[in-house]
């Protein structure tokens, strides 16, 4: 770290990824601080300073090399361990400063020697009880695919055979005198039924009538009148449900009703151009349904504005992916299973080409990844129309 960040650091005070501290503190406290930033974003803790005038204190040498080692012992002592890196800074005359590096951990969730979870909130760390915040940690680490968990009170007989049979018809080189039985067994192979129940995954594209169990696991659409999210009149609202592949179709067809078709140049009694490009919407709507955090009790909403088209997923994006990172294709999969059926069922292409391909065709688009708000965004302009 050279002076100019180390001062900048110092400008901007405590945050959620760096802290400050006059000296080292007790082992307890310091290991909530290390878990609370491992399970988060990690970030950098900076002994030496006072943290509510970020005056430099300073620490000696000795300090410096006790608190070195006894840190080192704080983090093996976290379950799983944690592996950090140190540096000092000098800050004027004889003022030496320890930083401290903590990555975001790649096995979450990280527990203190007392078994109790951190994560942080703004500059301060909180105490993790609910479960689900839980699951989401180890969803986060790729130790849980919650798509793959059961849901409760389901039993075979909420099974759609047609539609299994309809998925087992895409198996290559095989005909349909060939396909197997729909047994229990084929069931459980497929991950559509585990201990007698239906799994998440298995709900949302096998089931009769998925929302009988997961009601918020639907889209909201709407087409607004005006450009605010908090318009209450609106030329078309409908709530869609059914199987992912069903809300797909159903969400492309309120789409192509509710937006515009252009001419663009080509004869007048010509069939008009969506104002959208509908390959872009096809891979954003599967993007909204398939990629989503189940975790999270929510519609995905779609939401067409005079001004622009919306679409909101529930659920920042996983495993620290950035908006760059899935422009150029990158991706790390958070609903496992959903992922293998979409390749049968839908027009899904997988390999994370799906956002990118939307931008080749529809290069206006917006990105948001709200992780305050833990969700994620899409926004694309529409054209300036007369009503």
């Amino acid at each position: 770290m050279d002076a100019i960040e180390f001062l900048d650091l110092l400008k901007k005070g405590e945050t959620s990824q760096v802290q400050f501290k006059e000296a080292l503190p007790n082992s307890e406290s310091l290991s909530r601080e290390i878990v609370a930033m491992s399970n988060t974003a990690g970030g950098l803790i900076l002994f030496g300073i006072k943290d509510k005038t970020a005056a430099v204190i300073g620490l000696s040498a000795e300090q410096i090399e006790y608190a070195d080692r006894k840190i080192a012992e704080y983090a093996d002592a976290i379950e799983p361990p944690i592996y950090l890196f140190t540096e000092v800074v000098e800050f004027e005359a004889n003022k030496l400063v320890l930083v401290v590096h903590i990555k975001e951990g790649i096995n979450k969730p990280y527990k203190t020697a007392k078994g109790e979870i951190y994560v942080k909130q703004g500059s301060n760390k909180r105490l993790l009880t609910d479960n689900t915040e839980i699951l989401r940690l180890f969803q986060s680490s790729g130790q849980l695919f919650f798509d793959e968990t059961t849901v409760f009170d389901s039993s075979v007989n909420d099974i759609n055979e047609d539609k299994v049979r309809a998925y087992l018809k895409q198996i290559p080189g095989k005909s349909e005198e060939e396909l197997p039985l729909i047994t229990t067994t084929l069931l459980k192979n497929l991950l559509v039924l585990k201990e007698g129940k239906l799994t998440i995954g298995g709900l949302l594209f096998f089931g009769k009538a998925p929302q009988k169990y997961r009601p918020a696991f639907c889209v909201k659409a709407i087409s607004f009148f005006g450009n605010e999210l908090s318009g209450t009149e609106y030329r078309s609202s409908k709530d869609i449900i059914g199987t992912i592949p069903e809300m797909f179709e159903q969400s492309l067809s309120f789409l192509n009703a509710n937006l515009h078709s252009l001419q663009s140049g080509q004869n007048f009694n010509s069939v008009g151009k969506l104002e959208i490009a509908p390959i872009a919407l096809e891979e954003l709507v599967q993007n909204a349904l398939i990629h989503r955090d189940y975790l999270k009790n929510a519609p995905v909403r779609i939401a067409i504005f005079d001004n622009r088209l919306e679409i909101i997923s529930p659920g920042k994006l996983p495993n620290s992916l950035t908006v760059d990172a899935i422009k150029i294709g990158n991706a790390a999969v958070r609903n496992n299973l959903m992922v293998s059926y979409s390749a049968k069922t839908m027009k899904y292409r997988g390999f994370g080409s799906g956002i990118s391909r939307a931008i080749q065709h529809q290069p206006n688009i917006e990105l948001i990844n709200d992780t305050e708000g833990e969700q994620f965004i899409v926004k694309i302009p529409r054209p300036a129309f007369k009503e």
